[in-house]
């Protein structure tokens, strides 16, 4: 993640502009190795290029069973979208084909438009997201085992409370937002739930980069 030295994530409202690395968060994620990536479910529909509010209505009935468009690719986009609200109108995002998680309560209208679209999906639970579940899938069915967490505040947030994560990559750039609403980069919602579940955090690398950026890596240790 790339954040403001306030945490905060929507890089258009950091000050001063021409502290604003462009390309950095691309840049940064190359660097890292590549590979599959995921993202939340608002994150989702700023990549979608449907321009409607859902798929049109279909009298198809399908199975909750996972669906792949294809099997074989060099890194996947991956969305967390429980109930089934992005509409693609594509099937890839610069060339990596784009993979849904979904839960049971999506409609059959959605489904038949995945498939469309040649948007792969699979399935995490009745009604809420199994993250553990779903990580679970994703290797059994696609072989992946490494996997880039990238935003929004919401995802980020659910796969740390879920203790999923075990590295945190993290740029602070010399701008601030400094107003509330914006997401910060780990987001949990409105309800306090106590202290993150983290048993210790080890910084393994530091850079400073241009524009006094700092890029810092931790190592992390979920609680047991």
């Amino acid at each position: 993640m790339v954040t403001s030295v306030d945490g905060r994530i929507w890089g258009s409202r950091w000050r001063p502009k021409g502290n604003v690395v462009p390309g950095l968060f691309e840049r940064l994620h190359d660097q890292l190795g590549g590979g599959s990536w995921l993202c939340g479910r608002v994150t989702a529909q700023e990549f979608a290029k449907g321009t409607e509010p859902q798929y049109p209505p279909s009298d198809q009935v399908l199975p909750r069973e996972n669906w792949f468009a294809q099997r074989e690719a060099k890194a996947w986009g991956i969305f967390l979208d429980a109930s089934g609200k992005a509409v693609w109108a594509r099937k890839d995002i610069g060339g990596d084909p784009i993979l849904v998680i979904l839960t049971e309560a999506v409609p059959d209208r959605h489904l038949v438009g995945l498939r469309a679209d040649g948007v792969s999906y699979i399935f995490a639970g009745a009604s809420s997201i199994d993250l553990a579940r779903a990580l679970e899938t994703l290797n059994r069915e696609l072989g992946i085992e490494r996997l880039m967490v990238e935003g929004g505040g919401g995802a980020n947030g659910a796969l740390l409370r879920a203790g999923l994560i075990d590295e945190l990559s993290l740029v602070i750039t010399a701008a601030i937002d400094g107003s509330s609403g914006a997401p910060t980069v780990f987001n949990s919602g409105d309800v306090d739930l106590g202290p993150a579940p983290i048993e210790t955090m080890t910084l393994v690398s530091h850079e400073v980069l241009e524009n006094g950026a700092v890029w810092l890596r931790y190592r992390l240790t979920p609680t047991s």
